[in-house]
């Protein structure tokens, strides 16, 4: 992870990180990584309901994984702000591998021990998939790289439960096994400051409140 990617400044670059929102496969709490899903009817209504609690945020980029159901989600503040939508694959969610689709409780009874390693250890993947320690460093790269393309600014980040864990357990100089103990709703907000000399702290977690009825 990187310690720092310019001088001092006083104005941090502010991430907002959007979960993208309802999809089938979140209703029924399945593996939804690389498969392009669309979201649901409720989904598009959360999306709508971020982006106008994002209206006076002052959002000054938006930048979006590649997959469908994070571009949807995307769009919605895009088109309010009058801002294109910047897609970056560093922020796609875990390649689920082999079980892509299942529910947890379908992985397990299919394969319990790649399930016990897969939870005890951040560097063991599904099979065919990606550990939580690649994820953990595509995203820390993206991250970076964002920072440099966008310093000072307020940037939108619509992206999945994996990428947006991460933003937080390294902004927290959290172990890695810190990703087990967080839950992200969909359509949340997470907004995380990042100083140009290194420190990062984080403001919100799995803000929900533009859902509330």
């Amino acid at each position: 992870m990187s310690t720092g990617w310019g001088g001092p400044d006083t104005e941090p670059t502010r991430l907002v990180l959007l979960r993208h929102g309802q999809t089938p496969l979140s209703v029924e709490r399945r593996f939804a990584g690389r498969g392009d899903i669309p979201l649901t009817d409720e989904g598009h209504a959360q999306a709508e309901a971020a982006a106008r609690r994002l209206a006076g945020w002052g959002i000054e980029a938006v930048v979006s994984s590649p997959l469908l159901r994070t571009r949807q989600t995307a769009g919605y503040a895009a088109d309010l702000l009058g801002l294109a939508v910047e897609e970056d694959e560093g922020f796609v969610e875990t390649d689920f591998g082999a079980w892509e689709g299942l529910t947890f409780a379908e992985a397990r009874e299919s394969d319990p021990e790649q399930v016990s390693r897969w939870l005890s250890d951040p560097e063991t993947g599904p099979p065919g998939g990606e550990s939580f320690a690649e994820v953990s460093r595509r995203v820390g790269k993206a991250r970076d790289a964002l920072l440099e393309r966008h310093r000072g600014r307020r940037v939108l980040v619509v992206s999945h439960v994996t990428p947006i864990k991460v933003a937080v357990q390294q902004a927290m100089l959290a172990p890695i096994g810190a990703l087990y103990r967080m839950h992200l709703d969909t359509a949340c907000l997470t907004e995380v400051d990042c100083y140009a000399d290194g420190p990062q702290v984080v403001r919100s977690l799995n803000d929900t409140a533009h859902l509330e009825t």
